[in-house]
């Protein structure tokens, strides 16, 4: 188990720009909560013109608190997101969010993580009865923050779910895994039927296993894009897509910029 949370900016497009204008950090929950939860993160910022920040998400519930200068604070829980997620901030806020290991929220949910994916429900009155019913989360500082959050998440009793820490698993190999390429043999490699692998993801994850090693592999593309110029035939090739033509359209399609575009807009906006 992790003693820090990551540090990478894996699905974060232009995070430089991001930390330069807010503040964005990430915490680790209680040690309890750590075989569910990835991390907590936090935004803060305070500016004079609205900033539009994009996201590539990860194949992960989130539960977002959001507050603005007049305090007054909302909550949403947010399934598997299939596209591209934007959010623009204004004036002074602040978020404090969850998010759950693939696989994780299920022990909360206890039903198919299916029925949130592609959904933002807003936490007035609860998405289920008696989750999550809680007091503001925002005021304070990181430390109290956090141990909110702990709490909160501490009294929804996670019930032990020994298929949510397979899936768990089986998703952090993927992300870590680049020869994971196809679902066929990955199911081979776990001795499970691509049926069975299938059922897992789509109850405990929320998306297909499929899903979840083309968003991996998009978001290396991503990462790599930020390194200047490539081969993305060789790219392309390394990560699995048919062709490069392949490659630059499912990038284009999801992160609304072809790869070479991106990459163009980074060095535009380092050296600015």
């Amino acid at each position: 188990m992790r003693h820090e949370p990551r540090r990478d900016s894996r699905g974060i497009l232009d995070p430089d720009r991001l930390r330069r204008r807010v503040h964005f950090r990430r915490r680790l929950p209680a040690p309890a909560l750590r075989p569910y939860v990835e991390h907590y993160w936090l935004i803060d910022w305070d500016v004079t013109e609205p900033f539009e920040q994009r996201l590539v998400p990860h194949p992960a519930v989130n539960l977002v608190f959001q507050a603005g200068g007049d305090g007054v604070e909302t909550g949403e829980l947010a399934g598997v997101d299939l596209g591209l997620f934007t959010i623009t901030v204004r004036g002074v806020g602040r978020v404090t969010g969850v998010q759950f290991r693939p696989g994780g929220f299920r022990p909360f949910w206890r039903r198919p993580v299916a029925e949130l994916t592609g959904q933002r429900r807003p936490l007035a009155g609860g998405p289920a009865p008696g989750l999550f019913a809680t007091t503001p989360i925002c005021p304070g500082t990181d430390d109290q923050r956090c141990r909110r959050l702990d709490d909160l998440l501490t009294a929804g009793q996670p019930a032990p779910d020994p298929v949510a820490a397979e899936a768990t698993a089986l998703v952090e190999e993927i992300r870590r895994d680049r020869s994971v390429l196809r679902v066929a043999d990955f199911a081979r490699r776990h001795d499970l039927s691509t049926r069975r692998l299938q059922r897992i993801f789509l109850d405990h994850v929320g998306v297909g296993p499929k899903w979840v090693i083309r968003r991996y592999r998009l978001q290396e593309a991503i990462e790599q894009a930020a390194a200047g110029p490539l081969d993305w035939a060789r790219v392309a090739a390394d990560l699995g897509y048919a062709d490069q033509a392949h490659l630059v359209r499912e990038f284009t399609a999801v992160a609304s910029v072809s790869p070479a575009a991106y990459a163009r807009s980074l060095a535009a906006s380092r050296a600015r």
